[in-house]
């Protein structure tokens, strides 16, 4: 069993930047996908970023120069770094985590975090 908390979210201008954090629970950290997904009022919920178990990353179109995702292995921390942000950056954020990498489908991820709220103002 993991349990996953986000943290860091909140109101940042437009250019700012935000570092996400979750927190996982479970000593088999390692052995996670670990992905962050996104979900603006009345869009559906849409891949952001994944590290997998051995480090590689994977980020969405819309993100790729401006977002960094990266794990601390010894803390069961997962990071997401945002910069350059954009109002269309606003939603909120889910940290999910999975054993099989599931990639873009947030619905077949074993855990799920409650998600935290990032908005970007103008």
């Amino acid at each position: 069993q993991v349990q996953l908390v986000e943290s860091g979210g909140g109101l940042v201008q437009a250019g700012g930047s935000l570092r996400l954090s979750c927190a996982a629970s479970g000593r088999t950290f390692s052995t996670y996908n670990m992905a962050w997904f996104r979900q603006a009022p009345g869009n559906q919920r849409e891949l952001v970023a994944i590290v997998s178990t051995v480090g590689s990353t994977n980020y969405a179109d819309s993100v790729k120069g401006r977002f960094t995702v990266f794990r601390d292995v010894a803390k069961n921390m997962v990071y997401l770094q945002m910069n350059s942000l954009k109002p269309e950056d606003t939603a909120v954020y889910y940290c999910t985590a999975d054993k099989i990498y599931r990639g873009t489908y947030y619905g077949q991820y074993a855990y799920r975090g409650q998600g935290t709220q990032v908005t970007v103002s103008s």
